[in-house]
């Protein structure tokens, strides 16, 4: 008997698309689409240009970073200071290798919930996973110190441009609005999964008696990489720090920080942030080139949270910000422009079927939408969803996205054909679009962690050389755990007042 195989995601979605039009055959009220499946397309790409381009510049600059092997240095750098610590007896006390699974990962939940970390999980799998048998756990724990801390904090994320950005865009909401409370979603969510972690990492150490010193594993798994000149990097440090300083004169008047409902002038905002950048450039770039262009990455960071909170930034102005990361980044490491030109691109191709999904994705809303059947089907939602209350009908649509994520793990598409009818569908059953872009992102984001869609998963699984068998048996109730938790932490978005929401 042949095995079903899950279609590819572009069919599922030109299937969508043509089921819609033939709804708009039977649907009362509804205007006949035919040849209209395929203008669709176009006119879906047409809508979503923004955030097509959006995704693309990121996933390209983002790719020049990685190409530096700064990120690699970096990783190393952190677990050789932690490695350091067991000279101390407290330390040896706690035990260094609950301290390392904690801090990498908060290190990559941080990753993950600040700019979306996922397929980039797959090269630190390998070098952690002898790290977490050095200190008597198994491939599980170490797929869980990276992957899964990722996909936690991707889950439970701030400042994910490709889950909230795109979700929030799409639903008329104010860039990365109602940040406070998913801090605070995060944390729980983080909490959660470490503890969970540590506890399955103590069981596996009992049964494992024969592992090698941190400390030898570290040495073998070091990243040798050629040290950078450093001569365009001071360069690009010092014309980087006359562009911010200048900025700063022209425009730190107006910065004004909006937090929830209270606003207020901070005009020393930007000048400390480029205090900062001086002082950690310079620190940084003494140590090496690599450092540096973490610094860049992380002062990208800095200046686009300020830049949404205090000047009302949106993708225009985030784009050109990280296309100054891409080319800063690749200057430093020493790139020619075209050196720099062919990783941008190759990043830009490497998330180009993300940007590709948008568009056709878009093209299901643009049927609805021509095809005059959307408010008959929110109507019908709402009548089906009339005594649930809002909880019941929250829980609905969280469970709505959860499960189409088991079948289309891309956050991009999933945002662009559900957020356009969830968010109105929101508004007819009393429940705030914010409260509807959270659902959207535990249910893109929990599941990922076990649909053999993923191909980020399955190649982390590939890597680690864990069966999909193996691990499903392993990872299937702590997914039933955090879905559970996802639903509990929606509840208070509907009886509290809670900022952005």
């Amino acid at each position: 008997m042949k095995k079903f195989k899950v279609p590819n995601t572009y069919v599922i979605i030109f299937t969508v698309i043509a089921i819609c039009a033939i709804s708009t055959w039977f649907v009362p009220g509804g205007n006949p689409q035919t040849w209209q499946v395929f203008s669709a397309l176009y006119e879906g790409f047409s809508q979503q240009a923004g955030i097509i381009a959006f995704v693309l510049i990121i996933g390209g600059a983002f790719w020049v970073v990685n190409s530096t092997k700064s990120v690699d240095e970096g990783i190393m750098a952190f677990i050789s200071k932690v490695n350091s610590l067991e000279r101390f007896s407290l330390v040896r006390k706690m035990g260094v290798g609950n301290i390392v699974i904690v801090l990498i990962m908060l290190l990559f939940g941080l990753f993950g919930a600040v700019f979306g970390m996922s397929e980039e999980t797959i090269a630190f799998v390998a070098v952690v996973i002898p790290l977490a048998k050095s200190l008597g756990y198994d491939e599980i724990v170490g797929v869980c110190m990276v992957y899964v801390a990722a996909h936690v904090g991707f889950a439970g994320a701030m400042l994910n441009p490709f889950t909230i950005g795109i979700a929030q865009d799409m639903s008329g909401l104010p860039l990365f609005s109602g940040i406070e409370y998913r801090v605070f979603c995060w944390t729980i969510l983080m909490l959660v999964a470490i503890a969970f972690v540590l506890w399955y990492a103590a069981k596996i150490r009992k049964k494992n008696t024969d592992f090698l010193t941190s400390e030898k594993v570290h040495e073998d798994t070091r990243a040798e990489s050629k040290e950078l000149p450093k001569k365009k990097a001071w360069i690009c440090m010092a014309l980087l720090t006359v562009v911010t300083v200048l900025f700063s004169v022209s425009y730190a008047d107006e910065c004004s920080i909006k937090l929830g409902q209270s606003e207020f002038a901070a005009p020393w905002l930007m000048w400390v942030a480029d205090a900062f950048f001086v002082f950690f450039s310079i620190l940084s770039l003494r140590a090496s080139v690599r450092m540096y262009i973490l610094d860049l990455l992380m002062f990208t960071i800095v200046y686009m949270v300020i830049g949404v909170m205090g000047y009302g930034w949106y993708l225009p102005e985030i784009c050109a910000l990280f296309m100054v990361l891409g080319v800063a980044a690749g200057f430093s490491a020493g790139y020619s422009a075209d050196d720099i030109s062919k990783e941008f691109i190759a990043g830009a191709k490497d998330i180009f079927s993300a940007a590709l999904v948008i568009g056709f994705a878009a093209g299901i809303i643009v049927i609805l939408k021509n095809g005059q059947v959307i408010d008959t089907m929110l109507g019908s939602m709402a009548s089906a969803l009339d005594g649930a209350g809002r909880a019941g009908a929250l829980g609905t649509m969280y469970g709505i996205q959860t499960f189409i994520n088991l079948f289309i793990p891309s956050a991009s598409a999933k945002a662009a054909v559900t957020m356009p009818i969830m968010a109105p569908f929101s508004d007819m059953i009393g429940v705030s679009r914010q409260a509807t872009v959270l659902a959207f992102q535990f249910g893109d984001g929990f599941t990922n962690m076990i649909t053999p869609c993923s191909g980020v998963l399955m190649a982390v699984l590939s890597v680690a050389r864990i069966p999909y068998e193996k691990w499903f048996r392993w990872v299937w109730k702590f997914i039933l755990l955090l879905v559970v938790l996802g639903f509990i932490l929606l509840l208070p978005t509907l009886w509290l007042d809670l900022p952005g929401f």
